[in-house]
């Protein structure tokens, strides 16, 4: 049976893949992990320390790797959304190299787990911050495309906003977890408008020449 994944989109197709990978290899990770664990207690990294968890960690970081090399094809394939409009395509192509750059983090905090110290905490500040830069320049882009689903680029900056707030106000774990799951939710999100984009007819007047 043909599943017609050529079909797809590419930021849809890698953006489902983004969310089943860091999913299922941070439950299968969190499953494994020998005490209790959770957001108010613990930081995400801790599933990928191999002092606390000597097999489980070999899931999250492959996880975080794995996610990592997924959010590129998904950032490239925002292309689909360019318009002619110099101003949005210019946002966009921002957004999509912050966006590759953090991926390219994700990938850092799996190859150097918690317990490898500073450059696990460095990889950690930058995905986090990148990760921040990207919901904004990718949201103020969408919106200037006329097809965009505006309710998406209002969660996307609701996340945004309240990470930044919360990482002030909240501190702590809990943070992380919220930014980390509610950044998937607009991967996915993002995925299924593109896909919807993609059935549409295509509009002469607002596509972006090919490149």
């Amino acid at each position: 049976m043909k599943l017609g994944l050529s079909k797809w989109p590419l930021a849809s197709l890698s953006g489902t893949l983004v969310i089943l990978f860091y999913c299922l290899f941070t439950f299968t990770s969190w499953f494994l992990y020998p005490e209790p664990l959770g957001p108010l207690t613990h930081y995400l990294s801790r599933l990928g320390d191999f002092v606390y968890s000597p097999f489980g960690a070999y899931f999250y970081n492959a996880g975080c790797i794995l996610t990592g090399a997924a959010l590129i094809p998904f950032f490239i394939g925002l292309r689909q959304w360019y318009t002619r409009g110099r101003l949005q395509r210019g946002i966009l192509i921002i957004g999509q190299v912050a966006g590759v750059c953090s991926a390219a983090a994700l990938i850092m905090i799996g190859v150097f787990s918690e317990d490898k110290g500073s450059p696990h905490m460095l990889a950690s500040s930058i995905f986090f911050e990148l990760n921040f830069l990207v919901l904004i320049l990718v949201n103020v882009a969408l919106l200037l495309h006329p097809r965009f689903m505006k309710l998406i680029a209002l969660y996307g900056a609701a996340v945004a906003i309240s990470s930044l707030v919360f990482a002030f106000v909240v501190e702590g774990p809990l943070v992380e977890w919220y930014t980390v799951f509610a950044s998937l939710a607009y991967v996915g999100f993002l995925s299924v408008d593109t896909c919807r984009l993609a059935k549409a007819p295509v509009d002469t007047e607002l596509a972006a020449p090919s490149l």
